[in-house]
């Protein structure tokens, strides 16, 4: 990089990391990571534990926000500083010493850029992830496995962890569906990225004349949502109902009726859970995945009624068709509401899925600056 151009950058860079203090307020961090921690010093910290790992979390993401932050910013300084220096000496180790922290510094704001767009109310929250393969039997359920797999990749290479909340697998391969929790801080604000119906176009491994087969399986992305937010069930808007749990492979979890299906009647939304050993855990369970899709329904709702207010069409409507995965005759996954593309697919269903979440919170946030404000 030539010197002109450090310069640029720097300038440029400076500007960003000045419009992130503003939004940032720095003073309001420090007050709130003082605030936990004086709550955290009290005697009866612990005497509620459910709000002391709240307080918890809410504090290691205070300091992670503010701490990143600063690192960035003292980063920055150290390079302008290093400039300085070189145009006062022209110290030829000094220019290499500037252009070799560049990258390091490109990629920090980067990264802190996309964390900006993660703004949404429940973004930081833990995730519910659902897989339900469509119509076609073992090809879309061996289409459903491959997404499962590129989700448990994704969220390995990000330090967040996976618990299996129901899995029904397919009569010969793949899955039937599945229900899984990733938690993990900002976890729902990535994966809401993959909400919608996923394409797949291949060579069948199952078609003995090799025909090429389009399969889909749709996404469902909810958040977990904390003791603040109440949503009210009646008890006769639900049918419950017990079976017996069954793991990956088929084989049984335990011998008893310890699963749980409860359907919302008024809606038609059924969530299950058969991952705790007792039926009365996996109803707890179950109940908490119903409050997450019932509130997102609620969401939805909003939103559809803001795009009827703005005369167009939402983009993003339930069920609809957002990626495509093309295997045959060319490699290429295109997600159809940003337009971004990439031609080896192979890599986007082992786990490399950042570039296109990073370009829908970019895309999604350019949507939320075009909706009308009352």
């Amino acid at each position: 990089m030539e010197l002109h151009e450090i310069k640029h950058f720097l300038e440029d860079t400076r500007q960003k990391v000045d419009s992130f203090r503003g939004s940032l307020d720095l003073d309001r961090l420090e007050a709130d990571i003082a605030d936990f921690e004086q709550q955290m010093a009290e005697p009866t910290f612990w005497d509620d534990n459910q709000k002391a790992q709240t307080i918890i979390t809410q504090l290691n993401h205070a300091k992670a926000e503010y701490q990143t932050f600063m690192e960035i910013d003292e980063g920055l300084s150290d390079a302008e500083m290093a400039l300085e220096l070189y145009e006062e000496t022209d110290d030829e180790e000094m220019l290499l010493e500037i252009q070799s922290s560049i990258p390091e510094l490109k990629k920090q704001i980067e990264d802190y850029e996309i964390q900006m767009l993660l703004s949404g109310e429940h973004d930081t929250n833990d995730a519910v992830l659902e897989l339900h393969p469509g119509a076609g039997g073992t090809e879309s359920q061996d289409w459903g496995s491959i997404l499962l797999r590129m989700y448990q990749r994704w969220a390995d290479d990000h330090g967040y962890s996976v618990e299996m909340i129901d899995y029904q697998p397919g009569d010969e391969a793949g899955i039937k569906s599945v229900t899984m929790t990733v938690k993990g801080h900002n976890a729902y604000g990535y994966l809401k990225s993959e909400k919608g119906v996923h394409r797949l176009v291949r060579i069948s491994p199952f078609d003995s004349n090799a025909r090429r087969h389009t399969s889909f399986c749709s996404i469902e992305v909810t958040p977990i949502l904390d003791d603040t937010i109440e949503i009210e069930i009646s008890p006769d808007d639900l049918r419950i109902d017990t079976y017996r749990a069954s793991g990956a492979g088929g084989q049984h979890v335990n011998k008893t009726d310890s699963a749980v299906r409860i359907t919302h009647l008024p809606t038609g939304i059924t969530v299950q859970s058969q991952s705790q050993r007792s039926q009365l855990q996996n109803r707890e369970t179950a109940m908490k995945l119903l409050q997450g899709r019932l509130y997102q329904l609620e969401e939805e709702k909003k939103q559809q009624e803001l795009a009827a207010i703005k005369g167009s069409q939402s983009d993003i409507a339930w069920g609809s068709q957002i990626r495509s995965y093309v295997f045959h005759p060319y490699s290429m996954v295109k997600d159809h509401r940003t337009n971004y593309e990439v031609g080896n697919a192979q890599a986007v269903v082992d786990g490399e899925l950042d570039s296109f979440i990073d370009a829908y919170l970019k895309w999604a946030m350019g949507h939320e600056e075009d909706t009308p404000t009352s």
